[in-house]
């Protein structure tokens, strides 16, 4: 007892740390800055701005996402690129239905082309995207946003107004994830939740700080900080595209910003157990750099900090050990009340707080999966590719 009495305690001190000293990742505050207001002048006032829009067999959610791109009430000029990377569902069809149906902004419909070694799809189709729209529109800004991702009509706009008024060379929203399946309750929040504690938005958004990530769902990036920052060249291999856009904009000198979103939201459903813990462990291994020596180290933590305390608080009151089983439920009421502003903000029942260890075991044994199926040759999979590590041959 007296082991598990000290295990139990480093719990709660860890979690008073985090509570405290972990840039308070747990608030849900950090929002779009106050926009600015028009600068005057008129449309050419705006700068002009390329939408790029990835898409890799998105037919099916593009009828809920694209018209929102297209029906943006942007001042300046815009025009929408989607680059359809090798769809067989008709993504690029699809595509021009929607922009002949909806109008609005100019939409054009591209294809990359074939995907070179050593490059992920993602951002080979966003280099293409990002070479044409310069090509056609000279943008000063490029919206970067991903094809499950609905913008309401004044998004744009509030982003480019946060970005010119902050002077800030990139702006990203974490997209408000879909939540309705029993699955997507329990997952989605702990999702958005972890993140968050592994990269606390007020310490991204300090200058000079030297944590870096972004949301790749809905990135605002000056053109500028693109060309200096070399991307998405820089970057092709990254599987975790989005946090490593951020540091190589951050590592060039540019100043980013990412927080909550309001009016922007993804609508890409996953309905069922299987669907959430593919899109959590096909990259879960590469967060960890495919480092087995991490990886042990994560899963220790993992069950320190979240399966320690409701393990000594129960097991310790079955057991009559009363000391242990109140530091194990001061730790689980610490963790469950940081958890309650991400309930609050995805709407979602406060019941749910306590059941987080439930949610971060789950998250422990997708990122054990994800290791084992990196060894097995099927790691990092996506919409039928399968990456490399970045310093495997070619």
């Amino acid at each position: 007892m007296t082991v598990l009495t000290w295990v139990a305690g480093v719990s709660l001190l860890a979690w008073v740390w985090l509570l405290l000293a972990q840039g308070f990742f747990w608030r849900t505050d950090v929002r779009l800055p106050g926009s600015a207001a028009d600068p005057g002048g008129g449309a050419e006032a705006w700068p002009t701005v390329a939408v790029v829009v990835p898409a890799r067999d998105e037919a099916a959610v593009l009828p809920l996402s694209l018209p929102s791109l297209l029906a943006q009430d942007y001042p300046g000029r815009a025009e929408v690129f989607l680059i359809d990377d090798g769809s067989t569902d008709g993504t690029g069809d699809t595509a021009r239905s929607l922009g002949a149906l909806h109008g609005g902004l100019p939409l054009t419909v591209a294809s990359p082309g074939e995907l070179p070694a050593g490059w992920t799809g993602k951002l080979w189709g966003v280099r293409h995207g990002i070479a044409l729209a310069t090509e056609r529109t000279g943008a000063e800004y490029l919206l970067l946003t991903d094809a499950d991702i609905a913008h309401e009509p004044d998004s744009l706009r509030a982003l480019v107004a946060a970005a010119r008024a902050a002077d800030l060379d990139m702006v990203s929203l974490m997209a408000r994830l879909r939540v309705e399946t029993v699955w997507e309750r329990l997952i989605v929040p702990a999702f958005v939740y972890f993140f968050a504690q592994l990269y606390p938005f007020r310490w991204i958004n300090r200058p000079g700080g030297r944590t870096a990530a972004a949301a790749g769902g809905c990135v605002l990036i000056r053109r500028s900080a693109v060309e200096a920052a070399r991307v998405p060249e820089s970057i092709r291999h990254a599987v975790i595209d989005d946090v490593a856009l951020a540091r190589a904009v951050k590592g060039g000198g540019g100043r980013i910003w990412l927080g909550l979103a309001d009016r922007v939201d993804s609508v890409r459903p996953y309905p069922d157990l299987g669907e959430l813990w593919r899109m959590v462990s096909r990259s879960a291994y590469a967060q960890l750099r495919h480092n087995p020596a991490v990886l042990a180290a994560t899963v220790a933590g993992l069950v320190l900090v979240y399966l320690v305390p409701p393990l000594a608080a129960l097991g310790a009151a079955a057991a009559g050990a009363w000391p242990l089983c109140a530091l194990g439920a001061a730790a689980w009421a610490v963790m469950a009340a940081t958890y309650l502003p991400m309930l609050r903000y995805y709407r979602q029942p406060l019941w749910l707080a306590p059941l987080l260890p439930f949610t971060a075991a789950l998250y422990l044994l997708m990122t054990v999966d994800s290791a084992v199926q990196h060894y097995r040759g099927r790691g990092a999979a996506w919409k039928g590719r399968t990456y490399a590590r970045p310093d495997a041959p070619v």
